[in-house]
């Protein structure tokens, strides 16, 4: 993952959770049947999940950045659904300031009360299509302090992703998600057609005013 922003990033106060363990989360869908004795050892998040707070113009923007992993490619044990859903929730429970996490410096609890934010990222879950667990991305789209502005692109609607036909098809997976104070002025999936693209997923933007 990689975060640019053209106003300066408080490089201080980021937080990460790359060895946040999935053991540590209360009620974690963790299969400790399929893994076994690793199971106390696992992290939970595939990449990482990042807050990396923004100085706009004098304001705090804390960019809720993550890359939960494709709920596909497993077998009936679902490891890798099940850990999608549960990183997701993380971010779903960092939003609402859960006391039980902990990020790589070890400081515990999640967002201030009251910060603004964006989550974003490719969340390789689908509100009702694909091989999420049920309910895996409601888990943030659902929380009152989070906005969908839902964009769409002329020809495919929501859909942010053109994966192999007919299974899974183009789903969306892909979210630019702000806090309930922010003012959303414009929204789009840029899905250009007729063009050759290096990746399965369309850029998704959101246009706000802080």
């Amino acid at each position: 993952m990689v975060v640019y922003s053209k106003y300066p990033i408080a490089t201080d106060s980021v937080r990460t959770f790359q060895n946040f363990l999935w053991k540590d989360m209360p009620d974690s869908l963790l299969p400790r049947d399929y893994y076994g004795d690793a199971s106390d050892a696992l992290r939970l998040s595939s990449k990482s999940h990042w807050d990396v707070p923004i100085d706009v113009n004098g304001t705090t923007l804390h960019v809720l950045a993550s890359h939960p992993t494709p709920p596909s490619f497993d077998g009936p044990e679902d490891r890798n659904g099940k850990r999608n859903h549960d990183e997701i929730r993380l971010s779903a429970d960092y939003i609402s300031g859960a006391d039980y996490l902990y990020d790589d410096n070890g400081v515990r609890g999640g967002l201030e009360d009251g910060a603004s934010f964006v989550m974003l990222g490719d969340q390789n879950s689908d509100p009702v299509d694909g091989d999420s667990v049920a309910g895996a991305i409601a888990q943030v789209l659902d929380l009152p302090r989070v906005q969908d502005p839902a964009p769409t692109s002329a020809d495919h609607g929501t859909d942010t992703a053109d994966f192999a036909d007919p299974t899974p098809g183009d789903l969306r997976v892909d979210y630019v998600l702000p806090s309930d104070d922010l003012t959303v002025i414009d929204s789009q999936v840029y899905w250009p057609s007729g063009t050759e693209h290096p990746s399965d997923h369309r850029l998704v933007w959101v246009d706000l005013e802080i």
